[in-house]
């Protein structure tokens, strides 16, 4: 299917150093620093950009399996928790997604989103790490 390009650089020292991350695509790049990852400094992180691409995953994955079950969703709305602890390591990650699909029943939505929680790609790829989904249909 396609193969997706990113790229990052650190220079100096863990704690004095900084780095910066950039999209093979050219529409993101950002710095950040060890601050910005383990305290509460200003700036982006590889845990918050593992949560981007997750939401974004699995909102597009739920979009998917609706649509594929004959409904058409309005709108999906998803949040990623990263928790990162002493390791360091990713120990869970907490999805919370907000659904307006016109016509659905809940029962058939909360099949629908765990379908989605455990197949989609990013998912998949962190299959080591709990994942817990809050998936509520407006």
């Amino acid at each position: 299917m396609s193969i997706r390009n990113a790229e990052a650089i650190w220079t100096g020292t863990l704690k004095e150093g900084k780095g910066t991350f950039k999209l093979g695509s050219g529409v993101f790049e950002s710095d950040y620093t060890w601050a910005a990852r383990f305290e509460e400094a200003p700036g982006t992180n590889p845990e918050e950009l593992i949560g981007a691409a997750h939401a974004g995953c699995y909102s597009m994955f739920l979009s998917a399996l609706l649509t594929k079950a004959g409904y058409s969703p309005t709108r999906i709305h998803t949040t990623a928790k990263v928790h990162l602890e002493a390791g360091p390591t990713i120990t869970l990650i907490e999805l919370e997604t907000h659904a307006e699909v016109p016509g659905l029943d809940e029962k058939t939505f909360q099949e629908q989103a765990q379908a989605a929680k455990k197949n989609c790609p990013v998912s998949k790829a962190l299959a080591s790490v709990e994942i817990r989904l809050n998936a509520l249909l407006h």
